[in-house]
């Protein structure tokens, strides 16, 4: 029987995630699955999908369904007749049912977190600040719900048009289909949901496979919140009905976040609807000879290997000033080497596993393959069943995969160089551009990093890792299309509408 509120879910909730105290998660065992969120209703379906723990691959984390053909044609003709009622919500509205989500999920963020952790593999350090930068998200959406605005543009140019004005207003494009990734289960699919409901929009959520658990406990907390019925569902999808989201004509807007093969391929099947694409990248940073090393060192090392690499925008390439290379290298490497591996569940732990064991081997493949061509690990570089220690490469060919591709892992490739607009240059020699870092205090380095580095951000004195909230995100060439950050993923979620109004002459 389908279950509806937090209070209809007590004894349903899945008996897995354990307190911080509690026992390893190799004793406990996997109860009733969660049930799925179908526009404002918690259903079964008869397809369990059991969701991994990558750093107890024996017992699983715990599980959900994947919603069936006829659930999923529910979803999205309860979100196009569910529009006609968002799109009437008043900014008061939807300000308010942000509020409440941003404010439930503060009240249970030690148990979010858990389950961050245990389904992802993040370190429960790197868990609590996801869903703190969650509750800001959904803050700043309750925010934004209350600051769309148009403007007054005169008409008034040419006789003809004497006695014209013209006003714009925004309005909400129609129901949103998302697909959000593994590697940030709360605050990337958050930066769908809350921009659509701030828009006014209908919104279908496909969360990742690999940790649903994370955002179908928060349907629970935005169950709560007083939306209209249709306005969200959050369903696991397999790959034929996800491929059906894709190209369905019914919504309006595609938003994908996730690696940049599967979302152009989506763009080139998405028909006429918008698309918004929040694809991967090979960042650079450039530590320059002004740098203040210590605060790079710092941030160069979280940069590159928290959450073990995953992330979209981790320092992969470390470009460093040859007259400050062999003291911050030495550094950097002991940085590295000194990394607290072990299970994410412990406080202590800087690098957990990775995602699943092809991860693991695949980054072991594509390490071999540079050492072979010439390149030397001076940290790490050999896999440890599901997981990868810090690596550090040098003397690595520029093509080798760990350089040209996306690693999605825990390794940097660093580079020395002597002049500055080579080494844009060198940044620049990648088919990405999502952001980069600089570290310099020369600023005439600053403004020529701004003004030649072919990415979407340019981050100074820091790495290219660092985003927040409200910042416009997004990247140039195969790096994605469009921008997220609350205000930006507004205007995509939004159309522009003039009114001219004349005076009868």
């Amino acid at each position: 029987m389908p279950h509806r509120g937090r209070s209809g879910l007590e004894s349903r909730r899945l008996k897995h995630v354990p307190d911080l105290e509690d026992p390893p998660l190799a004793t406990a065992t996997v109860t009733t699955p969660h049930p799925i969120y179908l526009a404002g209703r918690w259903v079964e379906s008869p397809d369990v999908l059991v969701v991994a723990d990558p750093a107890h691959p024996e017992t699983p984390a715990g599980a959900t369904y994947t919603a069936t053909e006829a659930q999923y044609e529910e979803a999205v003709a309860a979100a196009v007749t569910g529009f006609e009622l968002t799109r009437q919500m008043s900014s008061m509205e939807r300000s308010r049912a942000l509020h409440h989500i941003s404010d439930g999920i503060r009240a249970r963020r030690e148990e979010l977190a858990r389950v961050i952790a245990r389904e992802s593999g993040k370190p429960i350090r790197d868990a609590l600040g996801e869903v703190d930068r969650a509750i800001l998200t959904f803050r700043l959406g309750a925010e934004e719900a209350e600051r769309i605005t148009g403007e007054t543009i005169p008409l008034d140019l040419n006789a003809a048009s004497r006695g014209r004005v013209g006003i714009t207003r925004r309005f909400p494009i129609g129901p949103v289909a998302a697909i959000s990734p593994f590697n940030f289960p709360l605050n990337l699919a958050a930066h769908k949901i809350a921009p659509a409901i701030a828009a006014g929009c209908s919104i279908v959520l496909k969360p990742p496979s690999r940790d649903p658990l994370t955002m179908l406990t928060v349907a629970e907390i935005i169950d709560e919140a007083g939306l209209p019925p249709g306005a969200l569902s959050i369903l696991p999808m397999d790959r034929t009905l996800g491929d059906r989201l894709v190209e369905d004509e019914r919504f309006k807007l595609l938003s994908f976040t996730g690696s940049p093969s599967v979302g152009w391929s989506m763009k080139a099947r998405a028909g006429k609807k918008k698309v918004v694409l929040e694809l991967g990248g090979n960042a650079g940073a450039i530590v320059d000879a002004s740098a203040d090393l210590d605060w790079a060192l710092k941030r160069t090392l979280m940069g590159a290997f928290s959450f073990s690499g995953q992330v979209c925008v981790s320092v992969q390439r470390l470009f460093v000033h040859e007259s400050v290379w062999s003291s911050f290298m030495d550094r950097f490497v002991a940085g590295a080497a000194a990394l607290t591996i072990g299970d994410p569940m412990d406080p202590e732990t800087q690098l957990g596993p990775m995602v699943d064991a092809e991860s693991a081997q695949r980054t072991q493949r594509w390490v071999d393959e540079a050492i072979a061509a010439g390149g030397r690990a001076l940290a790490g570089g050999r896999a440890d069943g599901q997981s990868f220690p810090a690596t550090v490469l040098v003397d690595v060919p520029r093509d080798a995969k760990v350089c040209s591709m996306e690693a999605f892992a825990p390794l940097v490739v660093a580079f020395p160089f002597s002049d500055f607009e080579a080494v844009i240059t060198a940044v620049n020699d990648s088919d990405f551009g999502l952001q980069a870092g600089v570290f310099t205090n020369d600023l005439g380095h600053a403004w020529r990093a701004f003004e030649e580095l072919q990415v979407g951000g340019v981050i100074i004195n820091d790495v290219p890792t660092y985003r927040i909230d409200n910042m416009p995100y997004g990247g140039v060439k195969d790096s994605g299309l469009g921008r997220e950050g609350l205000r930006w993923a507004i205007e995509d979620m939004t159309e522009i509408k003039i009114m001219v109004m004349a005076q009868p002459a």
